[in-house]
């Protein structure tokens, strides 16, 4: 079979998936284009696994269902996996060496309905030891073509973080290695990589997509998404990825299967999109504000209209959300112990000491912290002092924002504080990175879905995300939101240069 004259990986996932319908491309040929193209790419350290022959048995599968004409609507369509989601056919690690080497007995649900969708899993990516990074700097596991861990490199500039956790998924996309990958976002972990690697990214509302499969994180937070170049690729996936769960997750939503893209193209007049003056202060860098007040400015020619609001418990997101997230840490991994799967020490002299020595060896130092801190806030004394009060406040922070939507549709602002910052440069200050989590932070401790658009480029030519938040259950409104955007603007269509 020819291709177009378009490289493959140039097509989006919409344009990709109708060559495969239109058997233009064969399913086979295309996995093969991106799994090349990743090994050629591999000096990024996007992908920590990858099986050729999982991919092409799976990519020889939908080609014989395109020729039946019984296709799923991402039918060949090639796709990567965070490596926070378990897989039958590639290791599933969540970047620990706790976990090196583990491989699952079951795909986790959303790469299951991926794959009902027809897509196909061209491997794993890289990300923060169990998520838990805002620059992909805390794998422990060596990515393909690596002897030994290595940090995720931004393609803008490589001496830069692609942001994290899913800064591998973020790269894997911007440096066209694959079409569409998922992500998770606990704290903003797909719109923060999304903003810095200048692709689009989305979180759902918190239970939109199961969590069963999911290494579990934070529980009441970690939430499954997609990321892709455009609004228009991520409906798609959104709509394949969502539905209810209810025999394998509790926290999943009973909703039915949704199509995403069903609003694209909707006008915009009239929309209200609120600005709160919270995320405008003076910690905003500014050629990021330059950016975002360009994309608001191209709203308003979209018909649109700007109101002001206030979020005014933004600064106390960054407090509760390091103390809830690591107490649920602390108890999620507790189970990593040694017993029963995963890393256990070579020498220890009695259970307790298996105990120390297999935890002290297994988990990297900011997964350490947090559970540390974790354990610190639940314990007696300190649960009613710290995590207790955590939660009321963040139930005000929700509160927040049903204030703000009574007075518009969607709210709008930058993703992070900066673009991204150099690799190392936040190496002895963790608290530099959860700062840079501020805006974020406050839609993922109400549970809203949110996302990053690109919106232009700072300092450097680096890339800048606009975010964009809704309330419950609007991703579709969002999706049409940043589409309008995209329809009106080239910059979710610009690559890194040598890429």
């Amino acid at each position: 079979m020819s291709n177009s004259s378009t490289a493959l990986h140039d097509l989006s996932v919409a344009e990709l998936a109708a060559q495969l319908r239109e058997r233009r491309v064969s399913a086979v040929e295309t996995a093969q284009h991106f799994l090349a193209r990743s090994r050629a790419q591999d000096a990024l350290g996007a992908y920590v696994a990858l099986n050729e022959e999982a991919t092409l048995a799976q990519a020889r599968g939908a080609d014989a269902r395109l020729a039946a004409g019984t296709a799923g609507p991402l039918e060949g369509v090639p796709i990567a996996h965070k490596d926070i989601f378990v897989t039958r056919d590639f290791p599933s690690t969540a970047g620990s060496k706790m976990l090196a080497g583990y491989q699952s007995p079951f795909d986790a649900t959303v790469v299951r309905k991926l794959a009902e969708a027809g897509a196909v899993t061209l491997g794993k990516l890289n990300c923060d030891e169990f998520a838990m990074g805002s620059a992909n700097e805390n794998s422990a596991v060596a990515p393909v073509g690596f002897e030994a861990p290595a940090p995720v490199r931004n393609p803008w500039d490589q001496s830069r973080i692609p942001g994290g956790s899913s800064g591998g998924s973020a790269v894997a996309v911007a440096a066209r290695l694959a079409p569409a990958v998922t992500g998770t976002d606990t704290g903003g972990s797909i719109r923060q990589p999304a903003s810095f690697c200048g692709i689009t990214g989305i979180k759902p509302t918190y239970g939109r997509a199961s969590r069963y499969g999911m290494i579990a994180f934070a529980s009441s937070l970690d939430q499954a998404g997609p990321m892709a170049r455009s609004a228009e690729d991520c409906a798609l996936l959104l709509s394949a990825m969502c539905g209810p769960d209810p025999d394998r997750d509790s926290t999943s939503l009973d909703l039915p299967a949704e199509d995403f893209s069903r609003s694209l193209n909707d006008s915009l007049d009239g929309l209200r999109i609120g600005i709160p003056a919270e995320f405008f202060g003076d910690g905003l860098a500014p050629d990021v504000r330059a950016a975002v007040d360009a994309a608001l400015q191209q709203y308003t020619q979209l018909g649109a209209q700007l109101v002001p609001i206030a979020l005014p418990r933004t600064e106390l997101s960054i407090p509760v959300y390091y103390i809830i997230a690591p107490a649920e840490a602390s108890s999620n991994l507790s189970r990593f112990d040694g017993v029963k799967f995963g890393h256990r020490a070579k020498h220890y002299t009695d259970l307790v000491d298996m105990y120390k020595k297999t935890r002290a060896e297994g988990f990297g130092d900011e997964v350490k912290r947090r559970i540390m801190i974790g354990t610190y806030v639940l314990s007696h004394g300190y649960y009613d002092a710290y995590y207790l009060q955590a939660q009321k406040i963040r139930r005000m922070i929700a509160d927040d924002f049903q204030q703000a939507f009574a007075q518009c549709d969607v709210i709008a602002g930058p993703v992070a504080p900066t673009v991204a910052w150099k690799l190392g440069e936040h190496g002895n200050d963790p608290l530099a990175d959860y700062l840079a989590d501020i805006f974020t932070l406050p839609a993922s401790l109400a549970g809203l879905p949110g996302m990053s658009v690109p919106a232009g480029f700072g300092e450097g030519g680096l890339p800048v995300g606009l975010q964009l938040i809704g309330n419950y259950f609007s991703e579709a409104r969002l999706l049409n939101v940043a589409h309008r955007l995209q329809q009106a603007t080239d910059f979710h269509l610009q690559r890194p240069e040598g890429i």
